[in-house]
């Protein structure tokens, strides 16, 4: 009984003002809503500012013009032919472009020949011979 009265006492003196505690409950919320909705705003900035970084990078890469040099995927090797053989073949010379993406390359060796420009990629120069690429690695 002493117990009950004891508590009974506290919670009397104890101000319980339930406006005062809403109030402090609600700028909370609010306040969280706000960095919810400022971190949603920098998070679709970031995208946009990374998409337009990539895609300059992209930009006028995969168009040929008559006389450049281009590299041809060859998506025909086997397996096991060996893990560091490159599959890039070439450098051809553009000799015309047709619509829908499609080619015509020369090489000395092997003519004349139409290809999808989606298997072409930008030559920039340097030897693709075989040899040269083994004295590179027995340098390191």
């Amino acid at each position: 009984m002493e117990l009950e009265h004891k508590a009974l006492w506290a919670l009397k003196s104890f101000n319980f003002d339930l406006d005062s505690a809403g109030r402090q409950r609600q700028w909370q919320i609010n306040e969280l809503e706000e960095w919810r909705q400022q971190a949603y705003e920098n998070s679709t900035i970031y995208k946009a500012k990374t998409k337009q970084w990539h895609d300059k990078r992209l930009k006028n890469l995969k168009e040929f013009n008559v006389g450049d040099s281009v590299l041809l995927f060859n998506s025909h090797l086997r397996l096991f032919t060996g893990k560091l053989k490159s599959r890039w073949s070439g450098p051809f010379t553009m000799m015309q472009v047709f619509p829908y993406s499609a080619v015509e390359v020369h090489h000395p060796e092997k003519g004349n020949f139409k290809v999808n420009g989606q298997r072409l990629k930008h030559y920039l120069g340097g030897s693709l011979d075989v040899e040269e690429r083994m004295n590179w690695a027995l340098h390191f």
